[in-house]
């Protein structure tokens, strides 16, 4: 069966679905399943020397073992490769969490900064509203390119094994991909091949928001923004989404106690923003959903008609 039109019946099943707590209230999410066993090796291999190839081995299981139970799993049917795409894929849940800190800080700052605290790893104690609002777009812009786009791609490349292999290292990225003394060589494959895991989703990202916001005249200010960012693919969709949205991300956040002072992205714009902005965001997410749909549709149509 055609791999755009599973992609699609996926996209729909998540958009519709989401993440029904009753389901994974009772078994384990097949990400939870992934992030302990990198844990469990994490546990076990990150001590003592040669940490690089040990994090290098740990990369090279979770490739094969993706390849092998990506393969196995792809010979039940086209039912299951949905079903589990869909479960892969993150549209809804993305929504509802940056939807819920807009909604929070409509109700206060202290609401506001406990949903933001939910999806974001910086320091949200002292968060005022405006760093609320940009985290939450920020985290937005981030997890639609590595949490949709990208597992939709690599799908759409490769099935079911390419997803899992897709979620396998974005999952260890999350959790050792870190540049601290004790994730810096071990975590060093894993950060290495999710940044080219996710070279193409990321920049597809940021012209599919472009296109939709129609600034395709700024797109040497979005290059130039998205270049200064600390990650090599994040800044793409957020410089995409701040110039979609008139909004200025990034800047100065705190990590652990310890403020960085990171490099604005549309700068020049405002800064002093909150859930309406939040909420634009979550309709932007929604807007790029549809666009993705829409050019699987025409893929599948004209695959049909050849």
């Amino acid at each position: 069966m055609n791999t755009a039109f599973l992609l699609i019946c996926a996209m729909c099943l998540d958009a519709v679905l989401g993440e029904p707590e009753w389901l994974w209230s009772r078994v384990r999410h097949p990400a939870v399943m992934i992030g302990n066993l990198i844990g469990w090796l994490d546990k076990r291999l990150n001590r003592n020397a040669q940490r690089r190839l040990k994090g290098v081995v740990v990369v090279m299981l979770l490739v094969v073992g993706s390849l092998i139970i990506g393969c196995v799993l792809s010979l039940l049917g086209p039912v299951i490769e949905i079903i589990i795409c869909a479960i892969l894929l993150a549209q809804k849940s993305l929504v509802t969490h940056v939807r819920d800190v807009g909604d929070g800080l409509r109700i206060s700052l202290a609401e506001g900064r406990a949903k933001v605290a939910m999806i974001v790893s910086r320091d949200t104690r002292d968060m005022t509203e405006a760093q609320v609002a940009r985290s939450a777009i920020e985290s937005a812009a981030e997890n639609l390119s590595d949490g949709i786009i990208a597992p939709a791609f690599w799908f759409l490349v490769a099935g079911l094994p390419g997803l899992l292999v897709y979620k396998a290292i974005n999952t260890a990225d999350s959790m050792i991909g870190y540049r601290t003394e004790k994730y810096r060589e071990f975590g060093w494959a894993a950060a290495r091949l999710d940044d080219v895991l996710n070279l193409i989703p990321a920049r597809l990202t940021c012209a599919m928001i472009v296109l939709l916001s129609g600034q395709w005249a700024r797109w040497p200010e979005m290059v130039t923004d998205a270049r200064r960012h600390i990650s090599p693919n994040a800044g793409w969709p957020e410089a995409a989404m701040a110039k979609a949205l008139n909004v200025a991300l990034a800047g100065p956040r705190s990590y652990d106690g310890k403020v960085r002072d990171l490099a604005w992205v549309n700068g020049d714009a405002p800064r002093e923003i909150g859930a309406p902005e939040v909420f634009r965001a979550c309709r932007m997410l929604w807007a790029v959903w549809g666009l993705a749909l829409g050019l699987l549709s025409v893929w599948v149509g004209v695959s049909f008609n050849l």
